[in-house]
């Protein structure tokens, strides 16, 4: 059996993904690392180059809402939202969300979830989100450089991820939007990825993000491996586990979760609804996944 080639992000949301991958040791599946976020993920699952992808919400939401064939959702990887840091630059002028009217905003691709979380807060602040102006910059590095050479007011990023930027007082946080929904999930290429070696990675996963979401290993053990693989401060650790929830079973969406994510992202302009709004089962592969 070939492995399934598994798109993932590094970082601490990814933990019990990597616990799982090096007790496999690439005998069901290798993983590939997608560091430019969602956007890369979906890229690379279009260009054939990855299978499956544990990537944000609504970029994948949004993508299949455009017309994407590239992939369908089969599971669920993180149920409570995403912490977006709106992150300026170390000597810019703009001291909350509201000075950033008007101003570029930077995002790593198209499609990501730098870009559509930005189209959410325009949405909160009450600016027009069809004269947003997006600079695309690939990666945090880029990103970081953007607000602090001034092309780009602001960009938006997950907060622990960025932190170390912002203790070394390479940029400044002025604002945080949480998202207004689960913030990760999965989604797999509908013919690459064979119904038996999806249900076998999706039920394993499953086991080993019970027991990363479990009391006892919350205690201590996901904080020891957090801290040993980022090099996390101790307390930026336990502030976020505080924060974080995973699914009981990774083979299962809520369909809430899909009908409240397309709502709110085409409010915020990122794409428009059909005549009669979408069917839900267009989102997902229904051989696979099931919708709660």
């Amino acid at each position: 059996m070939v492995p399934l080639r598994i798109g993932y992000v590094r970082e601490h949301f990814s933990s019990p993904l990597l616990q799982y991958a090096e007790a496999d040791n690439g005998s069901t599946f290798v993983l590939v690392e997608c560091p430019s976020g969602t956007g890369q993920l979906i890229s690379r699952l279009t260009n054939d180059e990855i299978d499956v992808a544990i990537a944000l919400t609504d970029p994948l939401i949004s993508g299949i809402a455009k017309g994407s064939q590239a992939y369908k959702l089969v599971g669920s990887y993180v149920t409570t939202p995403l912490n977006w840091a709106v992150i300026t630059g170390k000597d810019s002028a703009y001291q909350q969300i509201s000075d950033l009217k008007g101003t570029p905003i930077g995002i790593s691709r198209p499609g990501s979830g730098s870009q559509t979380m930005a189209s959410v807060m325009a949405l909160q602040q009450g600016w027009p989100t069809d004269e947003l102006e997006f600079k695309v910059n690939n990666d945090i590095h880029g990103l970081v450089n953007s607000v602090n050479d001034g092309s780009t007011g602001a960009f938006m990023w997950e907060w622990f991820t960025t932190k170390p930027w912002l203790d070394r007082g390479e940029v400044r946080f002025i604002g945080s939007v949480p998202t207004p929904w689960p913030s990760w999930l999965i989604a797999a290429h509908p013919s690459r990825a064979t119904p038996d070696a999806l249900r076998t990675f999706l039920d394993t996963l499953s086991t080993y993000v019970r027991a990363f979401d479990s009391p006892e290993k919350r205690a201590k053990d996901d904080v020891e491996y957090i801290k040993k693989t980022w090099g996390y401060p101790e307390e930026d650790v336990k502030a976020w586990l505080k924060t974080v929830g995973y699914p009981q079973d990774c083979a299962s969406i809520p369909t809430k979760v899909i009908t409240d994510t397309i709502s709110v992202l085409e409010k915020a302009g990122v794409f428009k609804s059909p005549e009669g709004g979408f069917d839900v089962s267009h989102f997902v592969n229904t051989d696979i996944v099931k919708l709660a």
